[in-house]
């Protein structure tokens, strides 16, 4: 269970990587603040929500975006809930399993998101590991064969839950 540990704070620091990266993608270099600050114009909390163009560093493969699924997100991997909003999501081509990262939000317990990405995920080929959170945060993980791993934890607060999914998964899942 060790190795499966280090997988889970890999994959935990992937998520909280495309999280940082959906958000570098979308603030003004140099400035530090979020689109979210309140000395933001309207218009710039308009833009938030649309695709940043890609940075002129950023790899062929790689993309990351605020408010919006990137363009090539595997939905079929890991599908929008019904009725959840995108906060953020991140796909990353270029790395061997490759790496996708959704934050959504949602009207609804924890359980039910938890519930709603174990049924699609066990649909395809992936097995629940045992343990559903991590402190008090509900958390769950999961594994198909060796090396693809999917980490789900779900933050639930006045009837909302803030749900983040990190997956390393091979290149033929991102299709």
């Amino acid at each position: 269970m060790k190795v499966f540990g280090q997988r889970k704070r890999a994959t935990a620091a992937l998520a909280a990587a495309g999280m940082s990266l959906a958000l570098a993608a979308c603030t003004p270099a140099g400035t530090g603040a979020t689109a979210a600050s309140p000395t933001s114009s309207p218009a710039a909390s308009q833009q938030s929500s649309t695709t940043a163009p890609p940075s002129p560093s950023a790899e062929p493969g790689t993309s990351a975006t605020v408010g919006a699924l990137v363009p090539g997100f595997p939905q079929r991997l890991l599908p929008l809930m019904p009725g959840a909003k995108v906060v953020s999501s991140s796909l990353d081509k270029t790395t061997v399993p490759a790496t996708v990262a959704l934050v959504g939000g949602i009207s609804a317990p924890a359980a039910d998101v938890l519930t709603f990405y174990t049924k699609g995920l066990q649909a395809q080929g992936f097995k629940a590991v045992p343990g559903e959170t991590v402190g008090a945060l509900p958390s769950k993980d999961f594994l198909r064969g060796d090396s693809e791993t999917v980490n789900i934890s779900v933050m639930e607060s006045r009837g909302v839950s803030t749900f983040t999914i990190g997956a390393n998964v091979a290149a033929g899942s991102v299709k």
